[in-house]
């Protein structure tokens, strides 16, 4: 209980913590800086080289916002649904993402969806999804039959018909339109555009602060809704607005760069192991600093020891994805 209230079990624990949270923080600078500098062709210190580093600073930061949202995202997610391996994106996000996609260039074509661009078009993704994801989580999490089988049956099949109607309206449009459409349903960091960051980082600051400052909440919502109302924490108030700043962060995230439907589980995953506590104070740190020494880290190597940095997501997807098998298969229920 000590760990949970912000106290580390023992000396061995704090260290253990410290050690994790130096090597991340090490591995996400040295990442980052060399992903500015290295096999910048103008030389150190000149005006060509900071300029080349610039322009590769906006992909940095996206790596940032997209690390903090799907982190602080997923372990708030999996705390309010006291279950560590559910995950918005596993419960249909993502299908939410493709079929708003889908209908825009379905109904607008490509003439409207170029005249859509910039901060206005990406804040009607953000605000479309979060409205759909509060509709949907909400009722699944609070309903009068809400429990975790419920959720994921209805979470899937409902997830499933979004799916199955953007691929029907796929279907029905030209080739040039599905090409245009195609290349944002698959995430890339490289799908991030630069006008997009002023409304994307405040959103993805606020919501990230607003539930690292609730994190002594959470821990009490983690131990269920009777305990935490026994404790005198509104929980449904307290879930709604959990619900609330998570759909903002995945909404950032996913309109941002597209679906990453593995890397939060896998953040979360590995941040509990890093942590060694369910302090959401310390939980949430490591969670971010993984999610982005993964994502920079892969990158990295992708973009300059096998020039394929287009396929960066599919590798976090597939490692995310087996990490998910394995989960299940170890813990043999969900």
């Amino acid at each position: 209980m000590r760990a949970a209230a912000g106290w580390f079990a023992d000396a061995r624990a704090r260290r253990r913590y410290l050690i994790a949270l130096t090597i991340l923080v090490v591995l996400s600078v040295g990442f980052g800086i060399g992903l500015l500098a290295w096999d910048n062709p103008m030389p150190f210190g000149t005006d060509g080289f900071w300029r080349i580093a610039e322009l590769r600073f906006t992909n940095v930061l996206v790596m940032i916002i997209v690390a903090v949202c799907q982190a602080v995202a997923t372990v708030s997610f999996q705390t309010v649904a006291t279950n560590r391996i559910v995950t918005p994106s596993i419960l249909g996000f993502e299908s939410l993402y493709r079929a708003v996609q889908t209908s825009s260039v379905y109904l607008f074509g490509i003439a409207g969806l170029v005249a859509m661009q910039g901060l206005l078009q990406f804040g009607i993704q953000i605000a479309v999804m979060v409205a759909l994801a509060m509709l949907l989580y909400g009722w699944l999490l609070t309903g009068r039959y809400a429990n975790l089988q419920i959720m994921l049956l209805i979470g899937i099949v409902i997830g499933g018909g979004l799916g199955a109607i953007a691929t029907f309206m796929q279907r029905l449009l030209t080739p040039s339109e599905f090409d245009v459409l195609a290349a944002r349903l698959f995430g890339n960091i490289s799908n991030a555009d630069a006008s997009y960051l002023p409304l994307g980082v405040p959103l993805c600051v606020v919501a990230s602060v607003l539930l690292w400052m609730r994190a002594r909440r959470l821990n009490v919502m983690a131990l269920g809704a009777d305990t935490a109302n026994a404790l005198g924490v509104n929980h449904r108030r307290e879930l709604m607005i959990t619900l609330f700043l998570v759909a903002v962060l995945m909404a950032t995230s996913t309109a941002l760069v597209g679906p990453m439907t593995f890397l939060g589980f896998l953040v979360a995953t590995l941040a509990y192991q890093f942590a060694g506590s369910d302090d959401h104070r310390l939980v949430f740190p490591i969670a971010a600093l993984t999610a982005f020494t993964i994502l920079s880290g892969a990158y990295f190597v992708m973009r300059n020891v096998f020039y394929a940095q287009g396929v960066v997501s599919i590798i976090i997807e597939l490692v995310g994805g087996v990490v998910f098998l394995i989960v299940i298969l170890k813990k043999g229920r969900l």
